[in-house]
């Protein structure tokens, strides 16, 4: 895998709107920043990406062993915290 030139991200995703509890929401994600870059094909019309690692993500119990893992593939990363819910 050629990965190391591209930023990661690494960040507890957020619950769907169909989700009522905070189950599977303590899980980190190390996830490529660039992931979203693809192209149009005006002659077929599907979308596509010339790198299909850049989709990888990967889950992680704790922040600790995503960023160890990070370390040790020598990857550029940041880490983004969720922010504090408000209690009124």
């Amino acid at each position: 895998m050629n990965m190391k030139s591209d930023n990661f991200l690494i960040f507890q995703p957020s619950k769907s709107a169909m989700q009522s509890g905070i189950g599977k929401s303590e899980k980190w994600c190390l996830s490529n920043s660039r992931a979203n870059e693809s192209f149009m094909n005006s002659v077929f019309c599907w979308t596509g990406s010339s790198n299909s690692e850049k989709h990888l993500t990967l889950f992680f119990d704790t922040l600790e062993s995503a960023v160890r893992y990070a370390e040790s593939k020598k990857l550029d990363f940041e880490i983004i915290e969720k922010k504090k819910k408000k209690n009124y």
